[in-house]
């Protein structure tokens, strides 16, 4: 797996321990479940900060945020019962094709590479 690759899986997963996270923060009730909240966030902003490492920073931070947030909205639906909304799923939709489309745009770190060296061939 290409670090790159790795970098995108981080991301992906570093944004389901947010949406564990946040839904913690609201409905974590004992020790134990503030715990695993703590837990969470740590867990999140390690995959995160380890992404930053090998992809542009400001992908990772925009998919990051774009994934917990829709994230969230579908755990509290599904979960917890948040009321169903057209206007909300769509929104929701707009935002992943966005995460989706930042994923497809960004160069990976050796594309970034060769890019900056045919670029300083051709100023000289």
């Amino acid at each position: 797996m290409s670090r790159a690759n790795r970098g995108w899986m981080y991301v992906f997963i570093g944004g389901l321990f947010e949406v564990a996270w946040v839904s913690g923060l609201k409905h974590s009730s004992n020790l134990l479940e503030w715990l695993l909240t703590l837990l969470g966030i740590a867990a999140s902003f390690w995959l995160m900060i380890n992404a930053s490492k090998v992809l542009p920073i400001g992908s990772v931070y925009a998919v990051f945020t774009g994934l917990g947030t829709a994230g969230t909205v579908v755990a509290e639906t599904l979960l917890f019962g948040e009321p169903f909304s057209l206007a909300k799923t769509l929104l929701i939709l707009l935002l992943l094709s966005g995460v989706v489309g930042l994923k497809l745009v960004t160069d990976s770190p050796k594309e970034e590479a060769d890019s900056i060296a045919s670029a300083k061939k051709e100023a000289i």
